[in-house]
């Protein structure tokens, strides 16, 4: 029973960083815009999460300006994938090879050549250590960023499917043209969708070095984007679909910690390895299967059909 409440607890501490990316990558591809770049959005967001944290004392502010940092880079992917038609893969790769370079080129130039921020104010958890004290359930630690990213989720759920503004959305991810003629303004649309997807990130990056760590290292964000984005296919570009999958690979994360800090007889090197080949498998397995949004990675050219 302890091990259970433990694997529960870690789960939902390495799920929510992945949850916020893949809601980013939900809302961006519903539009139409594939955002590659989740990557290297959380990456900024983790880093400014750090410095602001770090200067003000106050982790709200820093959550919060995490998001407003990543929304700024999501400008520039949405300026290129939508008003220049350029590849939205290669905007997004771009993103996600400049944005590891200037978090450390920023913490270096902050904290006096260190290539780690040093341990900055964290948020608060919803359930801590006190927490039915003396029981197994006490190991049950839930930050508040996973309970942010539950109602996000479904935020996002209602706003897309109960919504008109969700229904515009879904409409120009799937037929532009379309929606064009009926007066949704599909650069509007897009640019919003993009820039949401850019602050969501930006809170995935923030939610690992003011919640969980509480300091910025090159290795922060390692993967994290990455497997955002499998989550949002193996999810099937829904919400819940995105927030479930995310659940199982914090699952495999966190059978890696248990099994890793146990007495079974399996190298650490094959341990760490899980939650990527995880990933591996789950878009072998269902990539074919689930469809995406029609127009998605498609530029829109107005007046084209």
């Amino acid at each position: 029973m302890d091990n259970l409440i433990l694997l529960l607890g870690i789960t939902l501490m390495y799920s929510t960083p992945l949850v916020y990316g893949a809601l980013g990558g939900v809302i961006s591809e519903r539009s139409g815009v594939t955002n590659i770049g989740i990557e290297g959005m959380m990456v900024i967001g983790a880093i400014s999460a750090v410095v602001t944290s770090h200067f003000t004392g106050n982790p709200w502010i820093a959550f919060l300006v995490a998001g407003l940092c990543s929304g700024l880079v999501a400008l520039l992917h949405a300026v290129a994938s939508i008003t220049f038609a350029a590849d939205q893969t290669v905007s997004g790769v771009a993103i996600n090879l400049l944005a590891p370079g200037i978090a450390l080129f920023a913490c270096k130039q902050i904290f006096d050549g260190a290539a780690m921020s040093p341990i900055v104010p964290k948020l608060p958890k919803v359930l801590g250590d006190s927490f039915m004290s003396g029981t197994v359930w006490s190991n049950l630690n839930v930050n508040v960023t996973t309970a942010i990213a539950l109602l996000l989720c479904v935020v996002m759920w209602f706003v897309l499917y109960k919504t008109k503004w969700g229904l515009r959305v879904r409409a120009v991810g799937e037929h532009p043209a379309a929606a064009d003629t009926l007066g949704i303004n599909v650069f509007k649309t897009r640019y919003a969708c993009v820039l949401l997807s850019g602050v969501l990130a930006g809170m995935g990056g923030a939610s690992v070095t003011i919640s969980i760590i509480a300091q910025f290292t090159p290795t922060s964000i390692s993967g994290q984007g990455f497997i955002a984005m499998a989550a949002v296919i193996f999810g099937k570009w829904t919400p819940f679909g995105a927030y479930g999958a995310c659940l199982l690979f914090g699952a495999t994360q966190a059978l890696t910690i248990i099994l890793g800090g146990g007495s079974f007889p399996i190298p650490s090197s094959i341990l760490a390895m899980l939650p990527y080949a995880m990933t591996i498998v789950v878009l072998i397995l269902f990539v074919g299967k689930s469809v995406a949004p029609k127009a998605d990675g498609v530029p829109y050219i107005k007046g084209s059909r």
